[in-house]
């Protein structure tokens, strides 16, 4: 539910803005508003599990991801819409960083484990496959408030499902202490970060850069009060392992050109191609769905092969390649001649990456910090999606007013922001893979003489 929620409000995204007046780089806040506290809270909420019981966090934040998706249905305005994603996005936190442990917790024998996470995995792709044709679908026969409302059934017989049979347990009790003052500080970090670029074009470069460098005290302010706290929210010896950081560093990188990609990917075969919300939830489709088979059929024998460090790489080159192919997407544009390709170029790459980056990045933690390094990798996830949704999208728009400025009729000049988001994306995607070799090449095991 958590995974199709964030795919669904893709397609669905021209008519909320027809219907609630969203200016271009404000639309975006509609899936950042989401992801921010999604991200910022993943850290906090994870040692809260620990703390309460993960079974407590887990149903309580399916109740407030229902409620909250039933507020975002109801909405007539925009406060009101992006104050309910933001409560959803808590909700979904809650859940989230709970369920892997309440997976190795239920399953503990190795086969059984193997089995669960790769049922897991497929449900999470299916709900990938799910969101973007079920938003198309909804958003044009019953309107975009319901694919919100459809969490309501969703959440409901999860929630039952929850209390009935997931085994109740003890947290080690609130004595233990959270690092609730570093959570404050991260997350108004990352908020205040998507707003300064959310909002560049419309601000001036002076309010810019002195709400740049409010965002970079604050991260400053949360890495000083890691060095300093009795139970830190990220032990910063973490950091110390060039594999973590740097696959993390990296999946910063290529997420941010994923989610660019599917946002801005979805309002090009709106304005640009005049398709309707249905057919652009078909269009998507293939692409979760590849991601989904190749990951479950082929990373796994694949990285077993040839290492998780060349199958990085491969996959990284795909996305360039696929993003270089979009890059070119014209007017007078065909689904099977300028999209097809390179969304199923970005599928394969994808799919060939992202495991092995977090094979990569869970090798550079220790046993004792393996929770912790789960954790800190969600949330750069989350954190990369949405500063690279913010750039792309901001990009575009303000590219496209500037053209329109100029004497530009609305469809090329529109098509021209796009491309430039596109060709931006995969220069992003370059730095990745660029990155990627330099940081995460394996050294060589010392032999003895």
């Amino acid at each position: 539910m958590t995974i199709l929620d964030g795919d669904i409000v893709t397609v669905a995204m021209p008519a909320i803005q027809s219907d609630l007046g969203f200016s271009g780089p404000g639309l975006a806040w509609v899936v950042n508003a989401y992801l921010i506290p999604f991200g910022g809270l993943l850290l906090l909420v994870g040692r809260l599990g620990d703390l309460v019981g993960r079974k407590r966090m887990f149903t309580v934040g399916l109740a407030v991801f229902t409620a909250a998706s039933v507020l975002c249905g109801a909405a007539t305005g925009q406060g009101l819409l992006i104050a309910a994603r933001a409560l959803q996005g808590v909700g979904g936190a809650m859940t989230t960083a709970v369920v892997l442990g309440m997976l190795v917790s239920l399953f503990p024998e190795p086969r059984e484990q193997a089995r669960a996470i790769a049922v897991f995995s497929a449900v999470g792709a299916a709900g990938g496959a799910l969101g973007t044709f079920l938003g198309g679908a909804l958003t044009q026969t019953v309107g975009w408030h319901w694919i919100f409302l459809i969490n309501l059934p969703i959440g409901v017989v999860a929630w039952l499902a929850a209390l009935r049979v997931l085994p109740a347990e003890r947290g080690s009790g609130l004595g233990e202490g959270a690092d609730y003052p570093g959570a404050a500080l991260i997350t108004g970090a990352l908020m205040l970060t998507v707003y300064v670029i959310v909002g560049a074009g419309d601000r001036g470069l002076t309010g810019t850069l002195l709400l740049g460098a409010l965002a970079l005290a604050l991260f400053v302010a949360f890495t000083l009060h890691q060095a300093r706290a009795a139970r830190p929210l990220l032990r910063l010896r973490l950091f110390g392992s060039r594999l973590l950081s740097g696959a993390n560093a990296v999946q910063i990188l290529m997420v941010g050109t994923m989610y660019g990609f599917q946002f801005i990917g979805a309002l090009y075969l709106q304005r640009v191609l005049d398709y309707g919300e249905l057919i652009t939830g078909l269009a998507f489709l293939p692409a979760p769905v590849a991601i989904g088979a190749l990951m479950l059929g082929l990373s796994a024998r694949t990285i077993g092969r040839f290492g998780p460090y060349r199958v990085l790489l491969a996959g990284l080159a795909l996305i360039v390649a696929g993003m270089a192919l979009l890059s070119r997407a014209p007017v007078a544009g065909s689904y099977a001649a300028d999209v097809l390709p390179p969304l199923l170029l970005l599928a394969a790459g994808f799919a060939a990456a992202m495991p092995a980056l977090t094979g990569l990045a869970m090798s550079g933690a220790r046993e004792e910090d393996a929770g912790l390094a789960s954790g800190l990798f969600n949330t750069t996830q989350v954190v990369g999606g949405s500063l690279g949704l913010a750039v792309l999208s901001t990009l575009a728009a303000s590219h496209t007013d500037r053209l329109l400025g100029d004497g530009a009729t609305l469809l090329p000049a529109t098509a021209d922001g796009y491309q430039l988001a596109f060709r931006v994306a995969a220069g992003i995607a370059v730095a990745a893979l660029a990155l990627a070799a330099a940081v995460l090449r394996p050294r060589p095991t010392p032999t003895a003489d």
